[in-house]
């Protein structure tokens, strides 16, 4: 494949996608559903977020978001990959962008040839600053736009990757641009990022769920993962208990199964009711449905928070029967 112009020459794929697509060898236990790529640049991202490897500051490598490794391939290569890869493996494209100069201009340029080359849904996560980039990213072609908060609240997300943390970002804007992107992508078509673990409550993390639910906005639920090397590589990751607790409660608010003002929590903000009978909490609980990865469609993001030998924060797959009455006891 040649390399039209505007492309990027290197693009970064998740380890797992770069076996899927057959790029490296290897066994994977679970297979993601989306292809994860992300852009690339030499050195670090212009931002600064706490938690993230490819922060300004990190010491972390540049091979690494989150636990997974991103190895880097000639874009033309892995475009040429994708295409050949069939339907049944890969149902969507994720590109996950850093902050740099550069960096509408490479997304557009791989969105366009993605498109070009196969008729598949792509998903775009990044920090587009103005309307104008949100407007670029829609007419190349991206069906979906991920717009990461990462934190709950104001104080943490300044803490984290706002003016606290020496970043760009400001709290009042991510809504600002959200908005944007619902108004050009359309209700449904927008999501963001929550990390639980950064020391916010249950009630919080409720609250800027529903939030975001009432804006017409996906939130998707991460946990955080301390990564050596970066500013927040000492804090620990979220008690599964907790982290299970605000599973259900994102899914059912998530789904219109419940409100946060039905919702009850003690004086600490944790959470000791959902709004539901028993009856129906136990029928979510059972469906394993509030356990699974959140995100967009045919997004599992597998071992994305967790090793492979666990414990499993969100589940790639259905749990198994088994599965479930261990998360039953987690949650006790």
């Amino acid at each position: 494949m040649s390399q039209p112009p505007g492309l990027p020459e290197q693009i970064r794929v998740s380890l797992g996608t770069a076996i899927v697509l057959g790029l490296l060898n290897g066994k994977l236990d679970v297979q993601p559903t989306t292809a994860y790529l992300m852009t690339f640049k030499t050195g670090k991202c212009f931002a600064n977020c706490g938690f993230c490897p490819q922060a300004r500051d990190s010491k972390s490598s540049t091979e690494m978001l989150s636990r997974v490794t991103w190895p880097t391939f000639p874009t033309a290569n892995v475009l040429t990959a994708l295409f050949k890869t069939s339907k049944e493996k890969i149902n969507r494209v994720c590109i996950q962008a850093l902050n740099y100069a550069e960096v509408f201009s490479h997304i557009e340029a791989v969105v366009r040839e993605i498109k070009k080359g196969c008729n598949i849904p792509i998903s775009v996560s990044c920090q587009p600053l103005n309307r104008d980039n949100i407007v670029r990213l829609a007419t190349a072609g991206a069906d979906r736009l991920g717009i990461a908060l990462d934190a709950a609240t104001e104080s943490l997300f300044n803490d984290v990757k706002g003016k606290n943390a020496k970043g760009p970002y400001i709290w009042k804007d991510q809504f600002l641009q959200l908005n944007q992107a619902l108004d050009v992508f359309g209700e449904g078509n927008v999501s963001t990022h929550i990390i639980v673990g950064l020391g916010e409550t249950e009630k919080e993390i409720c609250t800027v769920v529903q939030k975001c639910t009432d804006m017409g906005v996906l939130p998707a639920l991460f946990a955080f993962t301390p990564v050596r090397g970066t500013a927040l590589e000492n804090k620990a990751s979220p008690e599964l208990a907790s982290y299970r607790r605000i599973q259900i409660a994102h899914y059912l608010i998530a789904k219109g199964k419940t409100t946060l003002s039905v919702m009850h929590f003690n004086r600490k903000g944790g959470i000791t009711g959902y709004g539901l009978t028993n009856e129906e909490l136990n029928k979510e609980i059972d469906s394993g449905s509030p356990f699974r990865t959140s995100g967009c469609p045919d997004c599992n993001r597998p071992f994305y928070n967790e090793k492979p030998s666990g414990p499993f924060y969100n589940y790639p797959t259905k749990p198994s029967k088994a599965e479930i009455e261990k998360i039953k006891r987690q949650l006790t």
